[in-house]
């Protein structure tokens, strides 16, 4: 599957990129210092770096770009893929003719750093000028993880949405005739669906985790719509309450379900997430938190069993906004180094909101559109099943993680408190959360 790549590459090198970036802040200047002042109507040629690399993902971008050039033949872009985000920083940084004047990643938690260091060019002016309302453009969410501190340097091109897949076989052997809505429903339907098996489990409910894949403490967290941070700009992990409900409802699911230990026992034996015997796959995990290209890779694995998809559980009393989930995706930027600004925002406009050339690209990738228009398309090709990650990207009440000055730091000190949590040897659930607070704001403030 072309997702496979994509999403692997994603979590492996959000923490390198992260690092790489710090080198930027001393080393890009802005839009006023470099190539806004191109004549975007003369023969020019840009560069386009990205990280797609599988056949059908070149393919589906050579396509892209055919359609670009199509509407502007005197902009040609020359693409480079297979980009790693530490090889566009160091681009980004150095500038020159075979540098990037457009680049893609799938780093959103880089957002604050892109955007604080200069790295990418202010995209604000340039919607302006062309009468694009960003609000109004993309979905709520995805508007949101795209500007650190009203400098909008990217832009959404793609997204992932994060949804509850289940075994409906499993279900029906089990009684339960509906996906659950609330996490009270969740917790009861995954304590009915695990058939315990010695030391082990003939079938596990849900493996709740937090190394279980992608049930991450941010995937779990968008459910109950926390903030991270406040108005000036301290770590919320210990005010807002959202935190830890979240907190103690994972654990509780842990202690329910068998127990940390027994879990973990038990999840080493499972396959990995991008291989065939991933245990949804399987059937040796009955619910699976995931993003919408696992469909198409459960699908392809043929199963005993039909699959069937829905959002993630809401807490029970925020009920009324059942069908929200948790937001990322793909972004787009120009690079500051680039004195062919004007052009590359011709092509970078053209790929993320022209709605017929998002909704191709999406069809190809098999992503969710990025833009409101794009997401009700009658041209949209997909499963049925996947209009359930088409919903959960239009919802309002769906919620992403805000952009930060040192990238996804604080996210990483959020999951390392959680999985001493989880495991027992964090047994303070309000001093760890107070405890992590300040670590986050520390970090921080020295990245400032």
């Amino acid at each position: 599957m072309p997702e496979v790549p994509r999403k692997a590459r994603k979590a492996s090198l959000a923490l390198a990129a992260t690092a790489s970036l710090a080198l930027l802040a001393t080393a890009c200047t802005g839009q006023s210092d470099s190539g806004a002042n191109d004549d975007a109507s003369k023969e020019t040629t840009i560069n386009f770096w990205h990280a797609w690399s599988a056949p059908n993902e070149v393919k589906a971008v050579k396509s892209l770009i055919a359609g670009f050039e199509k509407a502007h033949p005197n902009i040609h872009v020359n693409a480079v893929g297979n980009m790693t985000d530490d090889k566009m920083n160091q681009a980004l940084r150095t500038g020159g003719d075979k540098a990037p004047d457009v680049i893609s990643s799938f780093t959103t938690n880089n957002v604050g750093k892109f955007c604080s260091s200069g790295a990418l060019v202010d995209l604000n002016p340039f919607f302006e000028k062309s009468g694009v309302d960003p609000e109004k453009t993309f979905p709520k969410a995805m508007n949101e993880y795209t500007q650190f501190d009203g400098n909008r340097c990217t832009v959404p091109l793609l997204g992932d949405a994060y949804g509850l897949y289940y075994n409906k076989t499993a279900f029906a052997k089990a009684g339960i005739k509906a996906p659950p809505k609330t996490w009270s429903e969740f917790e009861a339907d995954a304590k009915k669906l695990t058939i315990p098996d010695g030391d082990g489990y003939k079938q596990l409910g849900f493996m709740p985790d937090y190394h279980g894949w992608e049930s991450t403490t941010e995937h779990y967290f968008a459910q109950f719509s926390p903030t991270y941070f406040d108005a000036s700009g301290k770590s919320n992990l210990a005010k807002d309450p959202a935190f830890e409900k979240g907190f103690t409802l994972q654990k509780k699911l842990v202690d329910e379900l068998g127990g940390f230990q027994k879990l973990e026992k038990y999840r080493a034996t499972l396959g990995d997430e991008w291989g065939p015997k991933h245990p949804f796959h399987t059937g040796q995990v009955a619910m699976q938190l995931d993003g919408e290209w696992r469909l198409g890779m459960a699908t392809d694995a043929k199963p005993a069993f039909d699959i069937g998809v829905a959002p993630l559980p809401v807490p029970d009393d925020q009920v009324s906004q059942y069908g929200k989930g948790y937001i990322t995706g793909t972004i787009a930027g120009i690079a500051a180094t680039s004195h062919k600004q004007n052009a590359a925002w011709e092509f970078v406009k053209y790929i993320t909101t022209d709605t017929d050339a998002v909704v191709g690209f999406a069809n190809d990738i098999h992503n969710v559109p990025s833009t409101l228009a794009a997401l009700k398309s009658p041209k949209l090709k997909y499963d049925p099943r996947f209009k359930t990650f088409l919903d959960i990207a239009a919802d309002p009440d769906s919620t992403t993680t805000p952009a930060s000055i040192n990238g996804g730091q604080y996210l990483v000190t959020i999951q390392q408190f959680g999985y001493d949590y989880e495991s027992g040897k964090e047994k303070d659930l309000k001093a760890g959360l107070a405890k992590a607070a300040k670590q986050i704001d520390t970090d921080i403030a020295q990245a400032k």
